[in-house]
């Protein structure tokens, strides 16, 4: 048997996929998709045997196409895998190697080689691979990656805990990473009990930072204090945000905020309950929304306002690493990939608490 398929085992010729078939379409289930052979990996490419994959906000935009960045059609989402290599294409140059449980990302795949790259902004390379994006992702029981962005998954982390760890934890950590501030800082969370959210609070809290989690019902409520933030602001029971804010923060207001909500009101009033010298990380993607502010109070505060994408090779292992210590727990709903569609429904309607992560081991 080859080194560069796993030893004693046979890839299938056909499997099980969730497609979009057109920009804007529905999911539908293909379980006659053909699998990519190890004779058809390219040099630096891998086949990934999928046990879990996560869904997120990322995906629902891909697929319904409302962002100014379109997909490739027909898509497979997905890009937040976690699975067994069992092949890798030959003539590659690799610490990777079969039988690795390794994850996949929102950024498949980049040169390496441009100043983005070279500069630890890799997700910003121009030629960047996006998984579910522009390649096919992990809404499927194999999916075709790349050995130099996969990520090591560590002993004892759990595949379905670990592959949201991929995406809305790596990002998070990273926002809260460049957000600017210190052991005992003040920091807003709108969209707090979400996917993203409910990881910023852990990951926040694991870097010493004081937390207000916004957004709404009792079960985010429930789940948002559990996780140990700070205090509590319901949009929609609370008639005045910035006041709420600046009150729980003992009046001079927050010194970041990390808005990880894909609606613009999450920003609107941000530079609002910011103190001065307080930082603004714009995460979260609405389609087409614009990010409002006053300048007046921008300068006069001297606010900082940044965008933080997804993360590097690097914050993908410390984020991991963070998870496998127990300082963060992926709270999560493990579904069937035929339930996808209702997930994305859930998605629209702002009912998902938490995440949600597909058990492909089962069908």
């Amino acid at each position: 048997m080859s080194a560069n398929i796993l030893p004693n085992f046979t890839i299938p010729k056909k499997q099980t996929v969730a497609l979009v078939e057109k920009s804007g379409g529905t999911v539908v289930i293909k379980e006659d998709w053909p699998v990519v052979q190890q004779n058809e990996l390219k040099p630096g490419e891998c086949l990934v045997q999928m046990q879990a994959t996560g869904c997120c906000h990322t995906d629902l935009h891909a697929a319904l196409g409302d962002w100014p960045l379109k997909a490739k059609s027909p898509l497979i989402g997905g890009h937040e895998g976690v699975g067994i290599i069992v092949a890798i294409g030959s003539n590659t140059v690799t610490d990777r190697k079969v039988g690795d449980r390794v994850g996949i990302k929102w950024l498949a795949d980049s040169c390496l080689n441009c100043e983005q790259c070279r500069s630890g902004r890799e997700q910003n390379c121009p030629n960047a691979k996006l998984s579910g994006f522009n390649v096919d992702g992990t809404f499927s029981e194999y999916c075709v990656s790349f050995c130099n962005h996969v990520s090591p998954i560590p002993e004892g982390l759990d595949s379905q805990e670990a592959a949201s760890i991929l995406c809305a934890g790596v990002t998070v950590y990273r926002a809260i990473k460049y957000s600017q501030t210190q052991h005992g800082d003040w920091i807003v969370l709108p969209g707090a009990g979400g996917g993203l959210g409910h990881l910023a609070v852990q990951y926040a809290k694991a870097r010493g930072l004081r937390v207000v989690a916004i957004d709404t019902g009792a079960e985010k409520k429930k789940l948002c204090l559990a996780l140990g933030a700070d205090a509590w602001v319901d949009f929609r029971e609370t008639k005045d945000i910035v006041a709420a804010v600046r009150e729980a923060t003992g009046g001079e207001g927050a010194h970041s905020a990390v808005v990880t909500t894909a609606h613009p009101s999450g920003y609107t009033q941000a530079v609002d309950y910011l103190r001065g010298g307080g930082t603004l990380m714009a995460v979260g993607l609405p389609g087409d929304a614009k990010l409002e502010a006053s300048i007046f109070f921008t300068v006069f505060k001297s606010i900082s306002i940044l965008g933080s994408y997804v993360g590097n090779r690097q914050d993908a292992y410390e984020a991991l690493e963070i998870a496998t210590q127990g300082k963060v727990k992926v709270h999560y709903v493990s579904k069937h990939l035929k339930e996808l569609k209702a997930t994305y429904e859930g998605l629209k309607e702002g009912t998902v608490a938490g995440r949600v992560v597909f058990d492909l081991t089962k069908q």
